[in-house]
């Protein structure tokens, strides 16, 4: 039973070949940390929301003036949930990628960032563009501390770009005691909050942090909204992020005067329904914030109890003492194709994990797994039974291997001549491209029409998704 109904829980998915008897099964969701559900009281909002959406901020119109308070209540709950202080601001953006690019525009002049080498991309490629230095993590969270300190002492930062949570690992730093490093050396501290958020209560007051970054998509609002909520000194005096309506007090020809943040930094149409969105998802998890890390903490456990029972799986670990780490588990088969693994348990379990390197590069780069790992991450409507099943499923991969047969299909493998259908995959497919034949369906997918065996639906669906 799921800590907050989600949609989609009870989704049914076919399998390539039967698994005790059965040919469908319900999906077992262990890609959270890539994209989280909807909460059935995020879909319900926007439902509600939709009939009496219209412009915000400008319009005299009675839907105008309503669409403006539920954009903004929504702000207030978005700032609330991460216990912001009475004078941040919070900035609505896409995602979390969005809001680091929006912070590092905002750097003052000549200000130097200090990194980790295990960041997410979102919260290294914009510091990088910047000059950032690249602290190396050390094997464990008091050495690392510890290299922390002397690089703020020697060098004038400005600015610490921190995980809250690593999407590798689930693993992070104590992020008080990063702070107050920083602080004490005058550094702000920005955390990025993507796979943080979701999992444990946040609060810069009690943490010091300056800034923070999350993402709907990850908060069981994927309606394309996400926050940085923070200091407002750098957020008013940076360069506006878009230029744009919406931003603006006065444009002449000659001259255009801004507007403070948050406003600053939204030109154009907000969207609306992405924010009312995370916020009623801000506004949910908050409820259920203690039993939501006892669920967390549960399922981890046990998932890194049955995968050390398999053999030749290896969890990842950043250091050998943190400390409560959220539920995101990257593992390895040894001598096995991590690619190949995700397929076969799609395929013939109907369990979603993720393969690759994460958007972590430099992390997996050190630790030697330049061709990727496997990843579940565990979420509000995982139970027990998800684990378990996948648990049996990797060792049935490690002891018996696939039986179905396997290709590499635009460098994904797939199963071959894979027949799997969603009866609403097809209806979508089909309300898509109504007025399409197949050959040019097939066209947009990216898919051959010449030889070889037909494109099976989630080939198409992921060649028109890309």
């Amino acid at each position: 039973m799921a800590l907050l109904p989600l949609v989609g829980s009870d989704t049914v998915v076919p399998l390539t070949v039967p698994l005790d008897g059965e040919t469908s099964v319900r999906y077992a969701n262990l890609d959270y940390a890539a994209s989280a559900p909807a909460l059935a009281a995020v879909a319900e909002a926007v439902t509600r929301a939709l009939p009496l959406y219209a412009s915000v901020h400008r319009g005299a119109g009675y839907l105008s003036q309503v669409s403006t308070a539920l954009y903004e209540q929504s702000r207030t709950a978005i700032g609330r949930f991460v216990d912001a202080r009475a004078d941040d601001v919070v900035v609505i953006t896409r995602n979390t990628t969005d809001s680091l690019n929006l912070l590092a525009g905002c750097l003052p002049d000549g200000a130097r960032v200090l990194v980790l080498d295990v960041e997410h991309h979102a919260n290294l490629l914009p510091w990088q563009r910047h000059g950032a230095d690249v602290l190396g993590a050390r094997e464990t969270v008091t050495a690392t501390l510890g290299a922390l300190a002397s690089a703020l002492a020697t060098r004038n930062f400005s600015l610490l770009a921190l995980t809250g949570a690593s999407n590798v690992t689930g693993e992070s730093l104590p992020i008080a005691d990063v702070v107050r490093l920083a602080h004490h050396a005058g550094v702000r501290v920005v955390v990025d909050a993507a796979q943080l958020a979701p999992h444990r209560a946040f609060s810069l007051v009690e943490t010091g942090a300056d800034y923070v970054a999350l993402s709907g998509h990850k908060l069981y609002a994927p309606f394309g909204a996400g926050a940085l909520i923070g200091r407002r000194d750098w957020l008013d005096a940076g360069r506006p992020y878009l230029d744009g309506g919406g931003a603006v007090t006065n444009v002449t020809v000659a001259r255009t005067t801004w507007e403070p943040a948050p406003q600053r930094h939204e030109a154009g149409s907000p969207n609306v329904i992405g924010a009312i969105a995370l916020g009623v998802a801000c506004t949910e998890i908050s409820g259920i914030a203690d039993e939501l890390a006892v669920h967390d903490r549960d399922l981890r456990g046990r998932l890194v109890a049955g995968l050390a029972d398999v053999p030749g799986v290896e969890v990842l670990r950043l250091w050998s003492d943190s400390d409560e780490p959220v539920s995101v588990v990257s593992f390895t088969l040894d001598g096995h194709d991590a690619g190949l693994v995700a397929a076969f348990l799609s395929a013939e379990h109907g369990i979603g994990v993720r393969d690759g390197r994460f958007c972590a590069h430099p992390l997996l780069a050190a630790r030697g797994l330049d061709t990727g790992a496997l990843r579940a991450s565990i979420g509000l409507g995982t139970t027990p039974e998800d684990v378990d099943r996948l648990v049996r499923a990797v060792r049935a991969y490690v002891t018996e291997g696939p039986r179905a047969a396997y290709t590499v299909v635009n460098g994904r493998w797939q199963p071959v001549d894979d027949q799997r259908e969603l009866p609403e995959a097809v209806a979508l497919l089909h309300a898509l491209h109504a007025d399409a034949d197949a050959r040019s369906v097939l066209a947009t997918a990216g898919v051959s029409a010449g030889c070889g065996p037909a494109p099976s639906v989630i080939q198409v669906l992921a060649g028109v998704a890309r």
